[in-house]
């Protein structure tokens, strides 16, 4: 029985010694800075980053002269299928929470394990705006063709993608408007690689400030004060 309780006393030790090792992770590291790359191109192209307060997305221009999303993502498999969108917002995370927790008041024990352990699969959530504002929760990012360029193979690689090459819908309801859509997408999401881990990695690929690990969108936005 002695060796039993040393046993048990021993895994919770393990498993607090790992939730405060995340805990001190989570918060430092964020601190640490990576700095913006200048490749000595002009800054022509805006991007946003912005938040819900929870989930960050990256937001561009729907249509330039280096790339047409909305041939990607069409704008009739949203709700509103209209056309005189500007922005789009992608962002990467777990298909569980996406379509299965509208509010925090709908998390299930089972998706919050599935999402933090690799055990669930993950969705791209697509949603177009008219227009983007500047805020506490939005900042706009100047950058260059060449990274913007990298920026969008970067988006485009996490997509799963059918025999042709077209971004794979979701059919749901569970849209959080008449502007948005789900598509299948590339990846585990877990405690370590979060929504928040995503969109940071993304602003990494495009040469900008970026937290060096973070998991919550605060590490990002802390750099764009």
């Amino acid at each position: 029985m002695k060796m039993v309780l040393l046993s048990i006393l021993k895994i919770l030790g393990v498993i607090v010694g790992i939730i405060v090792l995340y805990g001190l992770m989570a918060y430092f590291l964020p601190f640490i800075e990576i700095s913006e790359k200048d490749d000595g191109e002009k800054k022509e192209i805006p991007i946003y980053i912005y938040t819900n307060g929870v989930h960050t997305d990256i937001v561009m221009p729907v249509k330039n002269d280096m790339q047409d999303w909305s041939t990607k993502i069409p704008f009739a498999n949203t709700k509103s299928k209209k056309t005189d969108y500007n922005y789009i917002g992608v962002g990467w995370g777990d298909k569980g929470f996406y379509l299965d927790t509208p509010t925090w008041a709908d998390l299930k024990f089972s998706t919050a394990f599935k999402a933090a352990f690799w055990l669930g699969e993950s969705a791209m959530h697509c949603t177009y705006y008219k227009s983007m504002k500047e805020a506490d929760d939005c900042k706009i990012i100047m950058i260059s063709r060449s990274q913007y360029k990298d920026l969008a193979k970067f988006v485009e690689d996490k997509f799963d993608k059918d025999q042709n090459g077209n971004f794979i819908l979701i059919p749901t309801n569970a849209v959080y408007s008449d502007n948005d859509a789900f598509y299948d997408a590339q990846g585990k999401y877990s405690f370590l690689y979060t929504c928040n881990t995503w969109s940071n990695n993304a602003l990494k690929a495009a040469g900008q400030k970026a937290a060096f690990w973070t998991p919550t969108d605060s590490g990002i936005f802390q750099h764009y004060k």
